[in-house]
C-alpha cells in the first residue's frame, strides 16, 4: 500500500505550520496533566473530597489516556488520522466544561475521565509526522512533540498554581479550554487530510473488553485502600477486570485465526522484543515519574505538616518547572540524537540517569533544594532522553506495524501513569490519619516510584535494535499481518 502526503516535498514554512499544530492539539491534553498538579490540594478542599478521590481522578485521566491511544489510534486506521485528531479534540472540549462547571466530585471524576481520551492526539501526531518527513526530521519533530509532553516550557504549572491560588481550580479548566479551542482550529486549517491506510470495521467488542479490563484493575489497585483489599468492590474490580482481560485476549487470537475481523491489538506482537520490552520500559518509567510529580511532590510540597508547606505556584515553580523549561530544549536535541546513536541505546541511557536521579531525591526528599536540583536533571534523563527514545522507537522498531505499536506503546505510557499514581495514591492514603499525612507516607510514596525505575532499566537493556532502512522497507514490503496497522514512512 502506498500513500502520498500532501506535505511530502513542500515547503519547510509548510511542514512547520503542521507541526505547530500538532502541538497545539496534544498541548490541548497535556495541559490538563500538569496544570492541575498544582491545584490538587484546592481540588480536595473546594469539592469536599480527599486525597484518595484526588489521586483517582488522575487515574482515571490517565487509564483513559491509555484507552483512548489504543482505541482511537486503531479507529484513525479507518476514519484517517485527521478525523480522528478532531474528534478527541472535542471531547476534550466536553471534558474541560464538566471540570469547570462542575457542581460535585462525581462531575468532576467524568470531566477528567473525558480529558484522558484526547491522549490518542500524541500517537496520531507521531504517525502523522512519521509519513510525512524524512527520518532524521522525523527524530527532531518527535523531540517537539516529546517536549509539549513533559508541559509548556513549564508555564502551564507556575500557570496552574497561581491560578488555583487566586481564583480557584475551576480557573485552571478555563485556561484548558482556551488551549483546547485554539487546538481544534489548528488540526482543521493545517493539518492535511490524509488518506486512511486500512479498509476494514473497527474492532468494537474488543475495545469494550480491553476497557472494561483495564479500568476494572486500576480503579481497584487506586481505591484498594480506601475500599479495603477484600472487600466486595475491589474484588469486582480486579477480578471483574482480569476476567475481562483474559476475554479480550481470547477474542483477539480468534479474530487473528479466522480472519474474519482485524482484531484491535495483534497478539503476535507481544512476544517480540521489539515490543514487550518498549512497553514494559514505557509504564515502569511513567509509572515511577507519575506517582512522584503528579501526585506525591505536589501533596508534600503543600503539606503544611509533613512537608514544605509551600503554596501551589510555589510548588510548581520549584519542582515541577525547570524541567520543563529544560526538556523543551533537551527533547527535540534528543531526537536528533536518537537516529544517530540509536534509540534503543538513548533510551537505556535516559532510564540510567533517570533511576540515578530518582534515587537522589528519595534518599534527600527532607532538604528541597536537593529535590529542586535533582527534579531539574529530570529535563535532560526523563523529559528529554527517555520520553524521545520511547515515542521514537515506537514508530521505527516495526515497520511492519508501526501504528499498532505506537498505538500500545502509548497506551502503555498512559497505563504506566495510571498504574503509578493509584500506587502512590494507596501509600499515601494509608499513611493519612484523621485528616493529616505522615512524612514517613510521603517517602514511601517515592520509593515506590524508585522501584518501579529499576524495572524500566532492566526492561530496557532487553531492547532489541531497530532494524536499519533497507530492513525497514524489507519488512513495509511483506507486511501481511492481519491485524498489523502499516502506515508507509514516506520519504525514509
Amino acid at each position: 500500500m502506498s500513500l502520498t502526503s500532501p506535505v511530502v516535498g513542500r515547503s519547510g514554512r509548510r511542514q512547520f505550520g503542521l507541526l505547530t499544530a500538532l502541538v497545539l492539539a496534544v498541548l490541548g491534553y497535556q495541559i490538563n496533566a500538569t496544570m492541575i498538579s498544582p491545584a490538587l490540594p484546592r481540588i480536595i478542599t473546594e469539592l469536599h473530597t480527599t486525597p484518595g478521590i484526588a489521586g483517582l481522578s488522575q487515574t482515571l485521566f490517565f487509564l483513559l489516556g491509555s484507552l483512548g491511544q489504543v482505541t482511537l489510534g486503531r479507529l484513525s486506521d479507518y476514519r484517517g488520522r485527521k478525523q480522528t485528531m478532531l474528534l478527541a479534540c472535542a471531547i476534550l472540549l466536553v471534558g474541560n466544561l464538566a471540570c469547570m462547571l462542575a457542581p460535585n466530585v462525581g462531575v468532576f471524576l467524568v470531566g477528567r475521565a473525558l480529558q484522558g481520551v484526547s491522549a490518542a492526539n500524541f500517537p496520531l501526531a507521531f504517525l502523522t509526522l512519521n509519513q510525512v518527513m524524512t527520518r532524521e526530521r522525523f527524530g527532531w519533530a518527535a523531540g517537539v512533540i516529546t517536549a509539549v509532553n513533559g508541559g509548556f516550557a513549564g508555564v502551564d504549572a507556575i500557570a496552574g498554581g497561581k491560578i488555583a491560588d487566586t481564583i480557584g481550580f475551576r480557573g485552571v479548566f478555563g485556561a484548558s479550554l482556551l488551549i483546547s479551542v485554539l487546538g481544534i482550529l489548528a488540526v482543521i486549517f493545517m493539518v492535511p487530510k490524509l488518506p486512511a491506510p486500512s479498509v476494514g470495521r473497527m474492532d468494537w467488542g474488543g475495545a469494550t473488553l480491553l476497557w472494561i479490563g483495564l479500568s476494572g484493575i486500576l480503579i481497584g489497585l487506586a481505591q484498594g485502600q480506601s475500599w479495603g483489599w477484600t472487600s466486595a468492590p475491589t474484588a469486582v474490580c480486579l477480578l471483574g477486570g482480569l476476567a475481562a482481560l483474559a476475554v479480550f485476549g481470547f477474542t483477539q487470537r480468534g479474530a487473528r485465526r479466522t480472519g474474519a475481523t482485524k482484531p484491535l491489538v495483534d497478539i503476535s506482537l507481544l512476544g517480540s522484543r521489539r515490543a514487550w520490552p518498549l512497553f514494559v520500559t514505557s509504564a515502569m518509567t511513567l509509572g515511577g515519574a507519575f506517582a512522584a510529580l503528579a501526585l506525591t511532590i505536589p501533596l508534600f510540597t503543600q503539606d503544611k505538616h509533613a512537608g514544605f508547606g509551600m503554596s501551589s505556584s510555589a510548588s510548581a515553580l520549584l519542582f515541577s518547572t525547570p524541567a520543563q523549561v529544560i526538556g523543551v530544549i533537551g527533547a527535540p536535541i534528543a531526537g536528533w540524537i536518537g537516529p544517530r546513536l540509536g534509540w534503543n541505546r538513548a533510551m537505556r541511557i535516559g532510564a540510567t540517569g533517570t533511576l540515578v536521579v530518582f534515587a537522589v531525591a528519595c534518599a534527600c526528599l527532607d532538604s528541597r533544594w536537593t529535590v529542586f536540583a535533582m527534579l531539574a536533571l529530570l529535563g535532560i534523563t526523563y523529559n528529554g532522553l527517555s520520553m524521545t527514545a520511547l515515542n521514537g522507537y515506537s514508530v521505527v522498531a516495526m515497520p511492519e506495524a508501526e501504528g499498532a505499536l505506537s498505538g500500545l506503546n502509548g497506551a502503555c505510557i498512559g497505563i504506566g501513569a495510571s498504574f503509578g499514581i493509584a500506587l502512590a495514591s494507596a501509600v499515601v492514603t494509608a499513611g493519612t490519619h484523621d485528616g493529616q499525612t505522615g512524612h514517613a507516607a510521603y517517602a514511601e510514596a517515592m520509593w515506590t516510584g524508585c522501584g518501579l525505575l529499576v524495572l524500566a532499566l532492566i526492561a530496557a537493556i532487553a531492547l532489541a535494535k531497530p532494524p536499519t532502512t533497507e530492513q525497514a522497507e524489507h519488512l513495509e514490503g511483506e507486511s501481511d499481518h492481519p491485524g498489523a496497522v502499516v502506515v508507509p514512512a514516506t520519504g525514509h
